[in-house]
């Protein structure tokens, strides 16, 4: 047997994974993820995008409790923009998973996955609720069942654990190749801990481990409708956490999960991460980071392993931030090509032609390199981009 390394790394959690028949491929497209106990705090976050899909909204309401005994999430399907039936359709899946664990359906959060705009075949998934509650395990097979059965256009399945020396442990999963920008667009992401948390802590720490991972993140600037994040505590280990160590350890988790992403994204040949130093706050670090990221004209240099700082440059001066050009300097993968907005070194000294890149930028308005930072990470703009997603509906 494998080490657990997903949703089944904590104890206290039984999860599954199967085909329900949603895919018309006949793939995995249905998981379920129980905590057992013996606590129930849980706590989530969910996109920004005011178009929210119909198991977000459903999942919005039963978070208020704070509390969760179970997630069922599929793909194949998105459930967004699909009016009352659709949110009648996460209703009944709620419904049935409370069914067949003898809980309530305000205890169930819902996730989806796949096409906007059409409506889910509910008999198909109620049964497929049926089947993966009959092959419920605490395996690590179960967990990379679940991992399976949530990917759409990612190549491989996605998971991450630590366990910390007190004995208490954070697994989790995720699936996400693109469409992923700030609040985790077009993600699904699953998160167990057996560590002893009280709902308040376990939310603030929810959220700091996602502001800097998952909303570090950004792909292509999209953002879709049914991103969302869980965090459900069994208690299991009954260990209770110090808070400071355990926001750590999920932000490790959090932060291994989106490398995971960025390394799987739709079409990546370059993995780039753009740290901004120097800037007047950290929200403009952030800002001038995801602009550059962002650019079009940046990401496709990198593709074509072209030291362009000028893109770089131009892309950081129209950000929505405080700049001085005089003390803006651009570094790529260590060699400093751009002092003060003018050129500084050879690009033919810069060496592009393997997977990672950095770009580094210092602002030089506060502290230098122990200023006000930020690190966004993102990918090139390639050909396979292109043809992936004029291909695939999303």
């Amino acid at each position: 047997m494998s080490e657990a390394t997903g949703v089944t790394a904590a104890r206290g959690f039984r999860a599954a994974g199967v085909a329900a028949g949603i895919k018309k491929s006949g793939r995995a497209d249905l998981a379920l993820v129980v905590n057992d106990g013996p606590r129930t705090e849980a706590a989530g976050v969910v996109t920004r995008n005011k178009v929210k899909a119909a198991p977000v909204l459903w999942t919005q309401q039963v978070l208020t409790t704070g509390a969760l005994r179970a997630v069922v999430l599929n793909s194949g399907g998105a459930n967004a923009c699909t009016g009352p039936q659709g949110f009648r359709t996460a209703h009944a899946t709620a419904e049935k998973v409370a069914e067949v664990l003898g809980c309530g359906a305000v205890e169930v959060a819902v996730c989806s996955t796949g096409l906007i705009g059409e409506q889910l075949p509910v008999g198909t998934v109620l049964a497929g609720v049926e089947k993966a509650a009959g092959e419920l395990a605490a395996t690590p097979e179960a967990g990379t069942a679940v991992a399976a059965a949530i990917m759409t256009t990612d190549t491989v399945p996605k998971q991450a654990h630590v366990t910390d020396p007190a004995g208490w442990t954070i697994g989790g999963t995720t699936k996400g190749a693109g469409m992923i920008a700030p609040s985790m667009a077009t993600m699904l992401t699953v998160l167990t801990t057996d560590a002893v948390v009280e709902q308040p802590m376990l939310d603030a720490a929810l959220r700091e481990a996602v502001r800097y991972s998952f909303d570090r993140l950004d792909i292509d600037g999209s953002m879709s409708t049914n991103d969302t994040v869980l965090v459900l505590a069994s208690g299991a280990s009954g260990v209770l956490a110090d808070p400071a160590v355990f926001t750590a350890a999920l932000t490790r988790v959090c932060r291994d999960l989106a490398e995971q992403m960025q390394a799987d994204a739709e079409g990546v040949t370059k993995r780039i991460t753009v740290r901004v130093s120097g800037a007047a706050s950290e929200d403009d670090a952030v800002t001038v980071a995801r602009t550059i990221a962002r650019d079009s004209l940046v990401k496709t240099a990198m593709f074509g392993s072209d030291p362009n700082w000028g893109r770089i440059v131009a892309a950081a001066g129209y950000a929505d931030a405080q700049l001085d050009p005089e003390r803006l300097d651009v570094t790529i993968n260590g060699v400093l090509l751009c002092r003060g907005a003018v050129v500084a070194g050879d690009r033919a000294d810069c060496d592009l032609s393997g997977p990672d890149v950095t770009i580094e930028v210092e602002l030089g308005l506060t502290g230098g390199a122990d200023g006000n930072t930020a690190e966004i990470r993102t990918t090139d703009l390639s050909h396979a981009y292109v043809e992936e997603n004029s291909a695939y509906s999303s």
